[in-house]
């Protein structure tokens, strides 16, 4: 028997966000360009699919090192998969429509390593990543403001310290398209996807028995209007939209950079000269330029807009004000961690493992892997700061 659940809608955020999107979409395109406007919706569309999908990296790995679940890690596989199809061979090319694309390729060195490594402790200890932290700001997620504010602190003591880390032993940026050939690069990558994916369902069904499914619709009254949507449908629409980002900005889909900007021009207002900072040296008029110009802040804001309206729509906005101390102490912490790594590693889990990777970076392979391993100590903290960890009992014949 079919059941259907009443979702009572939140019309007042739905409206007021529907129309901050439709209305910012409409001001960049005139004052800036159409192509700024699209992107400001595609972020708005990415904040609608990451809530509806709840497609997070936190606790997707969280949840295989505790519990050896693989759904979340399975489905990014199937989400790289499908950006390295789509994005290598225009990248190979250099054009897509007559666009000039460039991929995510940054060097990998030791500030990589010790970058991502802390970004996976914060994570656990944030809750979130970067992504993650936008979407669950959007929807109402009071905490996560925390963890965002901090993520920002931590973004521009890592731009205030550039000289340092960009010293640190390590190799030129290195393209697998550029150095292996188009098709070995493709064909490599995709037998790295199946490798992961079928090690860890290999290590979930020899402790759960069966593989937790990826496709399947769990309520029978969700709908793409409200939500929710089977992971592998945010896995394909992340794909699709970082590949629309890339059409439209001639570069794949980033987050961090903006936070790293938004602190810089708060202390660039307040009187510090942070254009002499060797971080800005290439493009100092990013900190003297219209916040509006930046498209990595401008698709940020549309996130965070995308996900009210998806949490509205799903009659889940109601932000809660009251936050216990020790969740704000683990947000001040995570938050701190995810901005330094992040700027020490190049990047996110989406400017540097999701877009290096299907730009064909070998340091968003390093970053997955250090990355990892931080956010593996990162679980077995959590406890330590009254974090929970999820974990089903194993079976058992009684």
């Amino acid at each position: 028997m079919t059941t259907h659940t009443q979702i009572n809608i939140n019309r007042k955020p739905l409206i007021i966000a529907l129309a901050a999107l439709l209305l910012g979409a409409f001001f960049l395109t005139q004052t800036v360009s159409p192509k700024q406007g699209a992107l400001w919706v595609v972020g708005g569309l990415l904040g609608i699919s990451l809530y509806f999908a709840s497609f997070g990296f936190t606790q997707a790995w969280r949840v295989f090192v505790a519990d050896q679940r693989s759904a979340g890690l399975r489905a990014q596989m199937v989400m790289l998969a499908i950006g390295v199809i789509l994005f290598f061979p225009f990248i190979s090319e250099g054009s897509l429509m007559g666009q000039s694309v460039t991929g995510n390729v940054s060097p990998v060195s030791m500030s990589v390593v010790i970058g991502a490594f802390l970004f996976g402790v914060g994570m656990q200890l944030g809750g979130g990543c970067a992504s993650g932290t936008l979407f669950a700001v959007g929807g109402g997620n009071t905490r996560m403001i925390i963890t965002l504010v901090f993520f920002i602190v931590g973004s521009v003591i890592g731009a205030y310290t550039f000289t340092w880390w960009s010293n640190l032993p390590g190799f030129s940026p290195y393209s697998m398209i550029s150095h292996w050939g188009l098709f070995p690069a493709l064909l490599s990558n995709l037998l790295f996807f199946g490798l992961i994916a079928g090690v860890t369902a290999y290590f979930e069904k020899r402790r759960h028995g069966k593989l937790e499914p990826i496709g399947r619709i769990e309520n029978n009254s969700s709908s793409i209007i409200h939500g929710p949507w089977p992971i592998v449908w945010g896995a394909i629409a992340l794909v699709v939209l970082n590949f629309a980002t890339l059409a439209l900005a001639g570069k794949p889909w980033g987050v961090t950079s903006a936070f790293a900007l938004w602190g810089s021009k708060i202390l660039y207002a307040t009187g510090v000269d942070v254009t002499q900072w060797a971080y800005f040296a290439k493009n100092p008029k990013v900190i003297t330029a219209p916040l509006t110009h930046d498209i990595t802040s401008m698709m940020d804001f549309g996130i965070m807009l995308g996900a009210v309206v998806a949490a509205s729509a799903a009659g889940k906005f109601a932000p809660f004000w009251t936050i216990p101390r020790q969740a704000i102490i683990t947000a001040v912490i995570g938050g701190l961690l995810l901005g330094f790594g992040a700027r020490l590693s190049y990047g996110c889990n989406i400017g540097a493992y999701f877009s290096g990777i299907i730009s064909g970076s070998v340091h968003g392979w390093l970053w997955l892997l250090c990355a990892f391993l931080g956010s593996t100590l990162g679980v077995y903290l959590r406890p330590i700061f009254g974090l929970a960890v999820e974990k089903t009992p194993k079976l058992s014949a009684c």
